[in-house]
């Protein structure tokens, strides 16, 4: 009859000879650049993302509310269906930090992102596609914020 301690005791030894023989994954860190979430302009957080000035354009889509109750959880989503996109960002105007969020995109994913931000108080939250051949293309809306979320 097997029993719980024993079936442990045998996934353990088949857990450890899987990680002796390089079978399970490693930790996963992830990969962002301090110095873009460090700024605080959006023209800061485009120069340390590598990427130029951007455009306004009907392409890029930005959801949101237009009055978030509580600035420290504000439900924002971002997407386009242009062709060639890198990167998606959400920048908020008015945080102390601009850059709220980044996601690279492949040709394997969907750019269609939700996120949730922290809010200060009431400001402007840009989505910022990044496209393969170098245009810098952003949407905005603008979101009003009644209890605080970065501040207090």
């Amino acid at each position: 009859m097997t029993t719980r301690r024993n079936l442990l005791a045998q996934s353990a030894k088949v857990l450890a000879l899987m990680a002796g023989a390089g079978l399970l994954p490693q930790t996963a860190l992830a990969a962002w650049t301090q110095a873009a979430f460090d700024a605080k302009t959006m023209a800061e957080a485009m120069k340390a993302l590598g990427a130029g000035a951007p455009v306004s354009s009907g392409d890029v889509t930005i959801t949101g509310p237009d009055i978030a109750e509580n600035g420290a959880v504000v439900p924002v989503g971002v997407s386009t269906s242009l062709p060639g996109v890198k990167r998606l960002a959400v920048l908020v105007e008015k945080n102390p930090s601009a850059l709220a969020a980044v996601f690279d995109v492949s040709d394997a994913v969907d750019a269609n992102f939700n996120t949730r931000v922290k809010m200060g108080q009431s400001s402007n939250v840009m989505a910022v596609a990044i496209m393969g051949d170098g245009r810098v293309l952003f949407a905005q809306k603008e979101i009003k914020v009644t209890l605080g979320g970065c501040g207090g």
